[in-house]
Order: C-alpha cells, then sequence, then structure tokens
C-alpha cells in the first residue's frame, strides 16, 4: 500500500498537466491558471485522506481549481466595476518636507537616543514609561531626551531646507 505521500504524489504527477491545460483554457492566463491549479492541490493535499478515496479525486481538484479561478475572476470584476463607478483613488499626498528633514535627522541618532525621542516626544509617553518601556532609569531616559534633542536641532540646522535654494 502506498503511503499518503506517495499517493499524492503519484496523483499529482499523473493529473497536474490536465488540470493546468483546462484551467488554463478556462481563464486564458498562465498564472492565474498556476495559481488556480496550486491552490486546488494544496486543497487537496489537505485533504488527502478522504479526496483521495473519491472515485474521481482529479474531478474534485478540477472543480476547486474553476472555483477559485471564478472566485477570482468575481474579485476582478468587482473591482474593476468599482474603479469605473469611483473612479481612481486620490493621489497620496507625498511626505511633508519637515517630516522629512525629522526622519532623516533621527536616522543619525544613536539607536538610544532615538528611541527616547521618538517614545516621548512622538508617541507621547511621559519619561516613567519610556524608562519602563526601555528598562533604564528615569535619569538616563531625561538624559538621552536632553541629547537627543541638542543633536536633532544641530542635524536640522545643518540640513539645508529649500529656502536654501531659493
Amino acid at each position: 500500500m502506498l503511503s499518503r505521500e506517495d499517493s499524492f504524489d503519484g496523483f499529482y504527477r499523473a493529473s497536474r498537466q490536465r488540470l493546468y491545460d483546462c484551467v488554463y483554457a478556462l481563464t486564458g492566463n498562465a498564472a492565474e491558471a498556476q495559481d488556480a491549479v496550486h491552490e486546488a492541490y494544496a486543497r487537496a493535499w489537505q485533504r488527502w485522506s478522504t479526496v483521495g478515496e473519491y472515485a474521481d479525486p482529479e474531478a474534485w481538484v478540477r472543480t476547486v481549481a474553476r472555483r477559485v479561478a471564478v472566485s477570482r475572476w468575481r474579485r476582478a470584476r468587482s473591482a474593476w466595476t468599482a474603479h469605473r463607478r469611483h473612479g481612481p483613488p486620490p493621489d497620496v499626498p507625498g511626505p511633508n518636507p519637515d517630516a522629512v528633514v525629522l526622519t532623516e535627522a533621527l536616522a543619525r541618532l544613536p539607536i538610544a537616543q532615538r528611541t527616547a525621542v521618538v517614545l516621548h516626544h512622538l508617541v507621547g509617553l511621559p519619561v516613567a514609561e519610556v524608562a519602563r518601556e526601555t528598562g533604564v532609569p528615569e535619569g538616563t531616559v531625561k538624559a538621552r531626551l536632553s541629547r537627543g534633542r541638542r543633536a536633532l536641532a544641530n542635524l536640522i540646522e545643518e540640513t539645508p531646507t529649500e529656502a536654501h535654494h531659493v
């Protein structure tokens, strides 16, 4: 008697091309056919102890592959319909130039100072909470914040802005 793996492997090798050809003919798209067939075989493998006992396991996998492909068509059609109805999504504005300068300056700080500054000033945690989260005394957090703010001020001062380019 064949093991579960050997039984499935033999079934897969014997049927994969027929199933792919069938789904490719239905979808007209090689990548979609591959994806649908792959998904169908993955589902068959999960249930192989049952599916392998069917009179025609290939029919079961083919049905699953067709349903997967149809489901993808429906999703794509719904997205296309929504796009036609509502138009393209609005453009996402670029990052705020000040945020870019700040992020670049923060990246140049030592990680301990950067963490303290971000948690305290951007997240809004009190010093005591920053100390708890980072596992250091409050005095250490205060020192890191002081050094970090000073370093940030210098780094931001050094950064050329659009006003300098005018």
